[in-house]
């Protein structure tokens, strides 16, 4: 295996308006670097910067100090912090998906058409994206009189699992995930762990977040631990 990412001395601070402009350290000197097809465990309890580092190499954070080295297929390697918005879209576009913890969908558009968009605007065609997404959506045991409902009406375990398909169906290079069994009973988190093994076996690599001890043990190969916004390596699994 190769380096893959490297981050170096990450720091993201917020400005609370609400707090007389006062600055709060949500991470401080982040270091650790990962290799291709491995599986990074997140750890921590809420309000430790788990999300924000996630949001910090996704781009959606802006980073105050610190570098974050990624080995892209298009651009080579590159500093995520300097890269411009052009190569952050086109990164995401192709090689990296980030999946929240909470389901975020256009209202009033179908289950299987919210899963397949992602394999239709990689060039598959509608047709083989459906059946693609019908697939999935039946490994996870979600009722076929669904399949043609609107995910905004599901509960919360079934908007977990389109939450889940739709970030990995595509079968990024990277995927960051956060709490992507928090909702599902056993057996379906089963299915889930499976799945994201599949996308390791095949070369994605991935950041996960998650409270669940037996999601943890099944799945990373390390753990990260983030205590106040520092990091500690926790033993290799």
């Amino acid at each position: 295996m190769s380096q893959f990412l490297e981050v170096t001395g990450l720091r993201k601070k917020f400005l609370m308006h609400i707090l007389n402009d006062k600055n709060i350290d949500a991470l401080e000197d982040i270091n650790f670097s990962m290799e291709e097809g491995e599986i990074i465990g997140l750890t921590g309890k809420s309000g430790s910067g788990k999300s924000s580092l996630m949001k910090c190499i996704y781009g959606t954070y802006l980073v105050n100090e610190g570098s974050i080295w990624y080995e892209s297929d298009t651009f080579g390697r590159i500093d995520l912090v300097a890269a411009s918005e052009h190569e952050i879209l086109q990164i995401r576009r192709n090689e990296m998906t980030y999946c929240s913890q909470f389901l975020q969908v256009i209202p009033r558009v179908p289950a299987l058409e919210v899963v397949g968009e992602q394999l239709i605007l990689d060039g598959v065609g509608h047709d083989e994206a459906i059946e693609t997404a019908k697939t999935f959506l039946d490994r996870l045991s979600l009722p076929q009189e669904l399949w043609d409902a609107y995910p905004s009406t599901f509960s919360g375990g079934e908007q977990q699992r389109i939450n889940v398909v739709q970030a990995i169906i595509s079968s990024p290079r990277f995927l960051l995930i956060d709490e992507p069994t928090a909702s599902l009973d056993v057996k379906t988190k089963d299915v889930v762990i499976e799945m994201i093994l599949e996308l390791k076996r095949n070369g994605t690599s991935v950041i996960l977040i998650t409270h669940d001890e037996y999601t943890l043990e099944k799945l990373a190969d390390r753990q990260l631990k983030l205590v106040d916004g520092k990091l500690q390596e926790l033993a290799t699994a």
